[in-house]
């Protein structure tokens, strides 16, 4: 007996056009991004940048006046350096501002301008800081007294700067040096105590 022949439903199963197109433009995206992924990293190793930063190099503390009415002046130099230690690119400081304290009470300001550092280069700025007079309650005045009297006393510094720069042709970045540290003296002769005193990056 004759078998029955087979038929097809007439219709071709193909992929729609619009779907090919959507993976085409899918594999282009991803390759572009593995190659800038790629560009970024060999431009990273070439340039090797370095976070621009800024630091206490040195300061002096010149005698503190206190009266017995318990008001104290204070007047010290403060020698702030911005370091660019990047050899392929300048770095631009802005909205430098820094606040100078004693035992949590705020004493001076201490601000700067707009500035350019070079490629592979610093700049120093001497901050030369006097107190209005202050007055302290007896506690406050108890503390810098003992403070003299055991000839060591510390300063607060506290603040920021807005960084940009230029890595290559990779683009601009911005970060902000933010300082928080503690500076050290001998009131007797206004020596400054070394210690760490560098920004950090945020």
């Amino acid at each position: 007996m004759p078998s029955n022949p087979r038929f097809s439903s007439g219709r071709d199963r193909r992929t729609p056009l619009w779907l090919w197109c959507a993976a085409i433009v899918c594999t282009i995206i991803t390759l572009a991004v593995i190659i800038a992924g790629i560009v970024t990293f060999i431009g990273y190793i070439v340039i090797h940048p370095r976070v621009p930063y800024v630091s206490v190099i040195h300061a002096h503390l010149d005698p503190i006046r206190l009266d017995y009415a318990g008001v104290l002046q204070i007047q010290a130099t403060i020698q702030i350096r911005a370091q660019n230690g990047n050899k392929k690119a300048h770095a631009s400081f802005s909205d430098s501002n820094y606040t100078l304290s004693l035992n949590g009470e705020d004493i001076a300001r201490l601000v700067a301008l707009p500035f350019e550092v070079n490629k592979n280069s610093w700049v120093d700025f001497n901050y030369l800081v006097e107190s209005s007079p202050i007055p302290l309650d007896p506690e406050q005045a108890e503390n810098v007294d003992m403070a003299l009297k055991h000839d060591h006393i510390t300063l607060g510094l506290k603040g920021s700067s807005r960084v940009r720069w230029r890595v290559g042709r990779l683009g601009s970045v911005r970060f902000l040096c933010h300082l928080d540290c503690h500076l050290h003296f001998h009131p007797l002769n206004g020596t400054y105590i070394p210690s760490r005193c560098t920004s950090n990056a945020k």
